[in-house]
């Protein structure tokens, strides 16, 4: 029996277009092996967006969002809309499609895989063998809380204010996404805060520790983000799943992404609540400059596909072979230019995607 998801795309700005017509590219073909029947609906956010209807998110988006089983991201942003007002961004169209959703939870894999291991900035002996998995909180903290501007003070000087705030509910749903993901993974969790300065900090901590007590089976662990931060480059491989607040994590997880070598290979989910469709994307940015050459890496985004498969869609048959298929590529030697080294064989976003069809057959 045909199983039948509906999907949202929203190929965004720069390599955004490129990059997801080889997902669903890919997605097709792996339908056709599992019996898997998808329903694509294209929709714009972002720069594009903008173009078009004045805004980075219209409703209509959102709505197609929200009638779909899951939603697959492309890119967003460029220079063309730099200097617009902050309101009317790219990114604020991002924001605002993760507060539509309530999309609270963000994971981040850094995984580093063996092909590319000396693409890594850092020493073989460091990285190699790292798996961590960043579980963020993504629509609280200091990017959310208010009040938040640039305000005029009683003597004439401008002042910035934003305001770094969470709830208990805040904290106890996203640490339940960092003790249940460290669970299916080795069962160790880190939880990242500021607790010797900040307020917000020790109540993270302590609702963190409180909530350990119902999960056994995991070895829960503390650090401040600044101490995280250095070890996250001395010696990565004492993580596994790191779970921290909106502004730690967006640090974080870039940190995480560049042991690998490449953000150009990197997927992230951002979940809500059981039954809310998931974004699916790749870490990386639209990369303006190199829009339109076919000279984007795709993989970040063939694996936000598999991602989804995975985690918003429960096919993880499928999404197992699409990482075996990622994997066989690599091992064949193909490269596009972000990964590209010695002795292997240079090839562009289409050509990529044709070699994952070849090989999914």
């Amino acid at each position: 029996m045909t199983t039948k998801h509906r999907i949202t795309l929203l190929p965004g700005d720069g390599i955004g277009p490129e990059i997801i017509s080889v997902a669903v590219a890919v997605l097709k073909a792996i339908a056709a092996k599992h019996d898997l029947e998808f329903t694509f609906t294209e929709a714009l956010i972002g720069g594009a967006a903008i173009d078009e209807t004045g805004e980075p998110l219209p409703e209509a988006t959102l709505t197609a969002c929200r009638q779909s089983d899951a939603v697959l991201l492309a890119a967003i942003g460029g220079y063309k809309w730099d200097n617009l007002p902050r309101q009317q961004r790219p990114e604020t169209g991002l924001l605002g499609m993760r507060a539509g959703l309530g999309l609270f939870a963000n994971l981040r894999p850094a995984t580093i895989l063996p092909q590319l291991i000396d693409a890594s900035s850092l020493k073989r002996e460091i990285v190699e063998g790292v798996d961590i998995m960043v579980v963020r909180e993504l629509t609280g903290g200091i990017y959310f809380g208010q009040p938040k501007g640039i305000f005029e003070t009683e003597t004439g000087e401008q002042r910035g204010v934003n305001t770094m705030a969470y709830s208990v509910g805040e904290i106890d749903r996203i640490a339940k996404v960092g003790f249940e993901t460290a669970q299916k993974r080795s069962g160790k969790l880190c939880s990242v805060d500021k607790a010797n300065v900040l307020d917000v900090s020790q109540l993270w901590r302590d609702r963190v520790t409180a909530m350990a007590r119902d999960y056994n089976d995991v070895e829960l662990s503390h650090l401040y983000v600044d101490n995280a931060a250095m070890q996250l480059v001395r010696a990565p491989r004492q993580f596994d799943t790191i779970v921290t607040g909106n502004l730690f994590g967006d640090i974080l997880s870039d940190a995480a992404a560049m042991l690998t070598g490449s953000i150009g290979m990197l997927p992230s989910a951002s979940l809500g609540a059981a039954g809310t469709p998931g974004v699916y994307e790749p870490v990386h940015g639209s990369a303006p400059d190199i829009a339109g050459q076919d000279k984007a890496n795709p993989l970040a985004q063939v694996l936000s596909a598999a991602m989804m498969l995975r985690y918003g869609l429960n096919e993880p048959k499928a999404a197992t072979e699409i990482e075996t298929v990622v994997n066989q590529v690599l091992d064949q030697g193909y490269r596009t230019g972000d990964i590209m080294s010695p002795g292997m064989k240079a090839v562009g976003c289409q050509k990529m995607g044709e070699i994952l069809l070849k090989l999914i057959g």
